[in-house]
């Protein structure tokens, strides 16, 4: 089993990467593998709602999220880590994930996720909050653990100073390789997915 990880921080080797690494770390230890997808610094396009999404994913082609996509395929489990700026998610990762989850169909679906927020000060459970919508509306078990998933740091490597903050890394780990191996003892004892509904969709505005 696999879990990839998104770094959602244009600064590969920052407190953000250091927070997923010590959630890889722990995942290792617990029989699971790990990636650590990194976005990098180079522009991110919006989702524009062209409604142009294929079988090859997303039309524009000219960032990472088609790669993305790819590796998501053959991940068993996600974990989502952003910097928190201005009290809120990288504008970044944001654009990357509506891209993602808006073109990638189930890809995502019955498989467990968590995210992870990193700030200097405050902003963290507001990021929490806005990363992990992309869970519900996925049919996504979310993985939690023993505080909100934040870790507290500003310049490279100060996370290294918030002794909860990696316990609740950790923790993370540990919470999110049991749910992946009590999801796989069910697929072995022939459980069946959820008989999901198709979707009957709602208009409010009427003519």
């Amino acid at each position: 089993m696999k879990v990839l990880m998104l770094n959602g921080s244009s600064n590969m080797k920052g407190n953000t990467f250091c927070a997923l690494s010590y959630i890889g770390e722990q995942l290792q230890k617990e029989g699971i593998e790990y990636e650590i997808f990194q976005i990098g610094g180079a522009p991110v396009r919006d989702c524009i709602g062209c409604g142009r999404c294929g079988e090859s994913g997303c039309v524009f082609t000219d960032d990472k999220v088609n790669a993305f996509v790819a590796k998501a395929k053959e991940a068993d489990g996600f974990i989502f880590g952003t910097p928190v700026y201005y009290a809120h998610p990288s504008g970044r990762v944001l654009s990357f994930l509506d891209r993602v989850f808006y073109s990638s169909g189930n890809v995502f679906a019955y498989k467990p996720g968590a995210s992870v927020a990193v700030a200097r000060r405050a902003g963290t459970t507001a990021s929490f909050d806005v990363m992990n919508k992309y869970f519900g509306i996925s049919q996504m078990p979310v993985a939690g653990t023993t505080y909100w998933n934040v870790i507290h740091g500003m310049r490279p490597g100060e996370v290294e100073s918030d002794g909860e903050g990696i316990q609740t890394m950790r923790n993370l780990a540990k919470n999110m390789a049991w749910m992946m191996k009590c999801f796989e003892k069910g697929r072995e004892a022939g459980i069946a997915l959820p008989d999901t509904e198709k979707t009957v969709r709602t208009n409010f505005i009427r003519s």
